[in-house]
């Protein structure tokens, strides 16, 4: 599975409409409004690399009131959320 990391500008009075159409996008697993320079983050999950150019550039920067996005690719993840997912059987810790 490939990563990328993508900072979005919008028009600022269509956030939450660009944040819901990005979300709906296939291989788009998460969207947060956040602070700073950007509007949003967008969590891009795909099988393959090549498989970015088709969410990306492909789908989410023609998404309407998109003005701006910049894309970075994880190497490694290090999360302690992932690394518990994976090993957890599902099953509740007792107190």
């Amino acid at each position: 599975m490939v990563t990328a990391i993508v900072h979005i500008k919008a028009d600022v009075d269509r956030i939450p409409e660009v944040a819901q159409a990005i979300a709906d996008i296939d291989g788009v697993s998460e969207v947060y409004s956040i602070t700073g320079e950007f509007d949003l983050l967008a969590m891009v999950r795909v099988p393959r690399y090549e498989d970015i150019s088709a969410v990306v550039p492909g789908r989410l920067n023609k998404v309407p009131g998109v003005r701006h996005t910049e894309t970075h690719i994880a190497f490694r993840t290090y999360s302690r959320h992932d690394l518990e997912a994976a090993f957890s059987i599902g099953l509740d810790d007792a107190d």
